[in-house]
């Protein structure tokens, strides 16, 4: 069957052709779903009246070189798999391995955090007495209904993407409106002069790596180049649209809640309620709503999340650099055994947590530091791989390529890089504050057990593959480059042979 504008090439060895499904507003819907979260708002509010410095100042030296490189990756090599694809190419097929491992066991261990705050969502309505073992019980029954979501066909998903990324705008939008309405009537909960708004290390550095992850994923979407429609034209105006819209909406919903409530109140899993609370104090049916839809919120990222980090393993497992269960197919076409793993990750590391951390907040924030740590990897190597693919396959076309020479493009590496590693310090680390071992303890346990099954795993894939063939006469490889293996499904065409430009994409 010939590839068509709504149809891909399928992957060799795969079943069925895949059908290109995402246009460019549901690319756009799709990239505003995974960045824009307003599950971590309160955490970058929780720095204080600073906070809004930092967005700004971050927003300038991160998210826009973040974009920058994703939209030249994504439309140079529009392969499926996204960031392993850009990876392999530039360093090879054992860092593409690893860099998929943590993209993908990143999510399992994040949804507990996730869920945390669902179930808190709960108790601030109507659950005042429910344990953290019972919200354990309530996240890890989330967990497997987001399984079963993803294992349904693209266009499912897909919608719950976009219902998800409108909710979210509509969230964010009323608590702006809501709280410049209260500050009004009741003054400001803080103070908002200049000086106050200027960032500050001393005050920000435990949520301040929390801006930065809330900055990051406009690479997800390329998981699934092989079912967009154009990807060389729309990627580039997604990240464009998407951009301006996640940064205006992260600094107006952090702006309405300082309004809204002092920084002493604000609590990481309950702070959304009591927000609303505070603006709409004369409505408590307004109140639910918004609170239920925060809820959905929570469970369309994961979707999104889940949607695109197991396409990007199943790619790995096809190639024989995850295990090959990974990368099996259900009867829908989506990669069900990497999700049911997904599943189980997230469903041990809630019951393990929950035994040692019996804080609410605490339980949520270990979690969710312990999958930033892992979900921060793979950009230590995506955004040098700009670079190295620059230096080492100058021939092939750049639909997109970053503006200003050689020295804005090592400037956007040299800026996005150097903030990921500090980032990684600050979640692990908070500097000048004493060492809480039960709460750290289990932090780094999380983190080391992840990452130490992945050299596992990856080492034993990679002992265990058949011997790679010679290249045959008709291949290539990109100069200077490590030479792929040929027999990789799914991505070998395209990495042995980089892909023609298509008629009409922007140049």
């Amino acid at each position: 069957m010939a590839a068509t504008e709504d149809t891909a090439a399928p992957a060799t060895g795969a079943a069925q052709p895949r059908k290109r499904v995402l246009g460019l507003l549901d690319v756009t819907l799709f990239m505003v779903s995974a960045i824009l979260v307003v599950d971590q708002l309160t955490a970058t509010a929780a720095i204080g009246v600073s906070s809004i410095g930092w967005w700004v100042l971050l927003i300038v030296i991160f998210f826009v070189p973040s974009a920058l490189i994703t939209a030249e990756l994504a439309t140079t090599y529009p392969d499926q798999g996204g960031i392993y694809s850009w990876v392999l190419r530039a360093f090879g097929r054992k860092m593409a391995a690893r860099t998929t491992y943590w993209y993908w066991v990143n999510v399992g261990m994040w949804m507990p955090s996730v869920y945390l705050l669902f179930t808190g969502v709960m108790v601030a309505l109507f659950w005042g007495s429910a344990s953290v073992f019972d919200q354990c019980l309530v996240a890890i029954g989330l967990v497997w209904l987001t399984v079963l979501v993803t294992s349904r066909t693209l266009d499912v998903s897909k919608n719950v993407t976009g219902v998800s990324a409108a909710l979210k705008a509509v969230i964010i939008l009323s608590i702006a409106v809501g709280s410049v309405v209260f500050a009004v009537r009741h003054g400001s909960a803080n103070s908002f002069a200049f000086s106050d708004m200027l960032p500050k290390f001393s005050v920000a550095k435990t949520f301040l790596p929390v801006i930065v992850y809330q900055l990051m994923g406009f690479e997800l979407v390329s998981s699934m180049s092989e079912e967009m429609k154009r990807p060389e034209r729309n990627v580039p105006r997604a990240i464009g649209v998407s951009g301006g819209v996640i940064a205006v909406l992260y600094i107006l919903g952090t702006l309405g809640i300082l309004l809204a409530l002092p920084v002493s109140q604000i609590g990481l899993t309950e702070g959304l309620v009591e927000t609303f609370k505070a603006i709409f104090s004369g409505s408590s049916g307004l109140v639910w709503i918004l609170s239920l839809g925060v809820m959905a919120t929570y469970f369309g990222n994961m979707v999104t999340w889940a949607m695109g980090a197991n396409k990007a393993a199943a790619e790995a497992a096809a190639a024989g650099e995850l295990p090959a269960l990974l990368g099996r197919e259900g009867k829908k076409g989506t990669p069900i055994w990497a999700l049911v793993a997904t599943g189980a990750i997230a469903t041990v590391v809630l019951l393990g947590a929950a035994i040692f951390i019996k804080s609410q907040d605490s339980l949520y924030f270990a979690i969710f530091a312990a999958s930033s740590a892992i979900f921060l990897l793979p950009y230590l190597l995506m955004y040098p791989a700009v670079i190295r693919l620059r230096h080492m396959d100058p021939s092939t076309s750049r639909p997109f390529r970053i503006p200003g020479g050689t020295t804005v493009l090592w400037l956007c590496t040299l800026l996005t890089t150097a903030i990921i590693f500090v980032s990684l310090i600050l979640f692990m680390w908070t500097p000048g504050e004493p060492i809480d071992w039960s709460y750290t303890g289990p932090l780094f346990a999380i983190v080391g057990v992840a990452v130490v099954a992945g050299e596992l795993i990856v080492g034993y894939c990679f002992r265990h593959q058949p011997p790679e063939p010679a290249p045959t006469g008709g291949s290539s490889t990109p100069t200077g480059g490590p030479t792929p293996s040929l027999d990789k499904p799914g991505l070998a065409a395209s990495v042995v042979q980089p892909p023609e430009p298509r008629e009409g994409g922007p140049r």
